[in-house]
């Protein structure tokens, strides 16, 4: 089940064919969902509920042929690995994984040794790659370090266009969303003819908020759904308020520079305010955009004897607010998603995060909203 599935339609722009961030040609993503165990924590043997995510994001080498990318922090309570690269040169040299916040390290390291494997070991390989992760210790033994390589390896390998699967999947298998049972997300827009007719995808781990704050399409759905009627994960109250995070990835197929790509990542983060995230103190709200539209730029390896300059296109920032809207509207829809395709998971010491029904979502659109007294 999706949002639309449930009739709720977000924002004025058409998606692509999938609604996914894989309708930019040549993305691809790939999950690894480890769900093992039930009752009290064990750490170091579980329960375990937690994965990785794979975003591969064009369909050539992405190891030596570089895209432009940008990067946006709303709140730094969290991780994403090579983004000082990405600031420097706005180049993306690797698929971007997606994890819990203990397993960023070997999510990384294995990105490497898939580098070194696929350019080869007389290559001089040179790897940055972008992790990023949430939290999800709620849910899952998180110091157990339940992910290991092979895990990795299998999202990547997983990796493919068309239908992305969402909720509880990959790496956002234990995460939680407005105090709901919350994950992968993910939604697309297509830009009017005018503007380009070009292609904007969002894929978010969305493991943030607070369910007071929770907004659908402008409606406050976590006024109207409130833990009276679904409880929220009973945890200390620190933990209640406001603690998580989101990753939110954004592609499209516009021909950009990493400034404009910087500006696209800085938009997702209106996508999160409107579904009532306000980037909390102990939130990692981190956002990266790339674009496909300047393939065939010469490789960054050592080794290589790459041409003197190289010609890219820019897309003129006279028409860049038609993308704005886009990565908005999908960046809100894509965490709708992980709401609306995630169902209900108990976790360590039987901690439950409950799936936000969708008759009770039904009803909370279709109802008169009330003013605060």
């Amino acid at each position: 089940m999706r949002a639309r599935d449930l009739g709720i339609r977000i924002g004025d722009l058409p998606t692509g064919p999938d609604n996914a961030i894989t309708d930019v040609d040549g993305v691809r993503v790939g999950h690894c969902t480890i769900v093992e165990g039930d009752g009290p924590l064990l750490i170091g043997r579980g329960p375990v509920r937690t994965g990785v995510t794979m975003v591969v994001p064009h369909d050539g080498n992405v190891w030596s042929e570089p895209i432009f990318a940008g990067y946006h922090r709303l709140n730094g309570n969290g991780e994403m690995t090579g983004i000082e690269w990405v600031r420097e040169a706005g180049m993306l040299l690797s698929p971007i994984g997606i994890t819990n916040t203990h397993s960023v390290g070997v999510v990384r390291d294995t990105l490497v040794a898939l580098e070194v494997e696929e350019l080869g070991a007389d290559r001089e390989a040179w790897a940055l790659p972008v992790v990023g992760e949430t939290w999800d210790g709620i849910l899952n033994d998180v110091n157990g370090f339940h992910v290991r390589p092979d895990h990795a390896r299998a999202a990547y390998a997983a990796a493919s266009a068309g239908t992305v699967a969402e909720g509880a999947v990959g790496g956002g298998t234990g995460m939680i969303c407005h105090g709901f049972k919350g994950g992968i997300g993910t939604s697309s827009r297509v830009v009017p003819a005018d503007a380009g007719g070009f292609t904007v995808g969002v894929l978010v781990q969305a493991n943030h908020g607070r369910r007071a704050r929770l907004s659908v399409d402008g409606v406050p759905v976590g006024r109207l759904v409130p833990p009276e009627v679904v409880p929220t994960p009973d945890v200390p109250p620190l933990l209640q308020q406001g603690g998580g995070s989101i990753i939110g990835l954004v592609a499209t197929d516009a021909p950009l520079l990493p400034t404009q790509c910087r500006r696209l990542a800085q938009r997702a983060s209106f996508g999160v305010a409107r579904t009532g995230g306000v980037g909390e103190n102990s939130s990692g709200d981190l956002f990266l955009a790339f674009s496909t539209g300047n393939r065939g730029m010469p490789p960054c390896h050592y080794g290589d004897a790459p041409p003197l300059t190289s010609q890219v296109l820019m897309l003129s920032d006279s028409y860049v607010n038609a993308l704005f809207d886009a990565v908005i509207e999908a960046t809100e829809e894509a965490i709708v998603n992980a709401l609306v395709a995630a169902q209900t998971m108990t976790g360590v010491n039987r901690v439950t995060a409950h799936a936000l029904p969708h008759h009770l979502l039904r009803e909370a659109m279709a109802a008169p909203v009330k003013p605060r007294s």
